[in-house]
């Protein structure tokens, strides 16, 4: 069944792709004149949302850069779905800018638009459509040229494995295959950069492992922005992390520049085997350790340790040579990581925010 635009109450997600499609190479000229060698994708600048007293977003400031996966986390409430709702332009702000590839969100939305691919949580799939009749829906209303439609909904189609679904019933797919439908309308029209709120929520495992290994070959293509409560996914897959609380930005970085941030101090966790005073004096002697904290270890025979290091020296060939010479061999040694997960509940409790750690570093 196909619907008829003039006949269909379009859900309110449409309203950013109701916008004429000028054709791909005016599309490439315009971004090469106007972001010459630049690598900004996104800016967003003193950004301000309020609802009456209430401040949703606070000062917000951050850019996006191009070719990379950015997972944007925040608790419930923090701003990050109205964040993501003025970034696309379904919303306005109550201060500050938007610019996508250079052009204002308010002031040229045709042209900002454009460059963006939007999945909310809830795909705005029409259940009575085939999957091709579908497409070919949202194709027409991002005002794709007739011409271009056919090949860019096959290449959709093809990096989402939808091929063997397109003539199914949107109603009968399962959930899995449900988001590829929508991350599959978000493609169309080449955006630059896509924008997924929460892409795996209500899916199992197996779906989870097929949306995620697909949110990597987009990288490859797009820049990605992914919103998601599931902080291992964010780990697995982003090249970069927003943390946001209460509307405010609250640390921005790589997930392993944020880990040895918060933990504060460069350390590694050991396991040696052989007796505790002998391996406390040999590694005692090993400069620039500040602190060895000895804990009990689940194998046999050895000591578990976490050292403490000043600075940002490398100490691990230091510390083989020094327990060598004892006669201690190393089971293992590894960097002391706080995970993601550790790190999002720090941020975003009362006492944790990032530039509170980094003045404690200072004094």
């Amino acid at each position: 069944m196909y619907f008829h635009r003039k006949n269909t109450v379009l859900p309110n997600f449409y309203h950013i792709f109701s916008i004429e499609w000028k054709g791909r190479s005016s599309f490439i000229r315009r971004m090469c004149c106007q972001n010459k060698g630049g690598n900004i994708l996104i800016e967003v600048r003193n950004l301000v949302k309020k609802y009456g007293d209430h401040i949703a977003v606070d000062h917000l400031d951050f850019t996006v850069e191009k070719g990379k996966i950015y997972g944007f986390l925040g608790p419930n409430g923090a701003g990050k779905s109205t964040t993501m709702n003025m970034i696309t332009g379904y919303i306005a702000s109550t201060e500050g800018e938007i610019l996508i590839d250079g052009h204002n969100i308010l002031d040229e939305p045709e042209v900002a638009k454009k460059k963006i691919g939007y999945l909310p949580e809830i795909p705005p799939l029409y259940q009575d459509m085939t999957v091709m009749e579908y497409l070919k829906f949202a194709a027409e209303l991002k005002s794709i040229p007739k011409e271009e439609r056919e090949k860019n909904i096959k290449e959709v189609m093809s990096t989402t494995k939808l091929e063997d679904m397109k003539k199914r019933l949107i109603k009968n797919l399962s959930k899995g295959y449900k988001q590829r439908v929508g991350l599959a309308q978000a493609l169309l029209g080449y955006p630059e950069v896509i924008i997924l709120d929460e892409p795996t929520v209500g899916l199992d495992p197996k779906q989870i492992i097929e949306i995620r290994d697909l949110i990597k070959s987009l990288g490859k293509k797009h820049t990605v922005i992914l919103s998601s409560h599931i902080l291992s996914e964010v780990s697995a897959v982003c090249d970069h992390v927003l943390i946001i609380d209460r509307g405010k930005l609250v640390a921005s970085d790589t997930p392993e520049n944020l880990s040895k941030v918060m933990t504060g101090m460069n350390s590694l966790e050991l396991t040696v085997k052989g007796e505790e005073a002998v391996i406390r004096d040999a590694l005692g002697m090993v400069e620039n350790i500040e602190d060895i904290a000895y804990h009990s270890s689940m194998t046999e025979g050895a000591c578990d340790f976490t050292i403490k290091i000043s600075g940002d020296m490398d100490m691990r060939e230091n510390i083989f040579f020094a327990l060598s010479e004892v006669k201690c061999p190393i089971l293992r040694m590894q960097p002391t990581n706080m995970s993601l997960e550790e790190v999002f509940l720090k941020l975003t409790n009362d006492e944790g925010r990032l530039e509170d750690k980094e003045m404690e570093g200072e004094k």
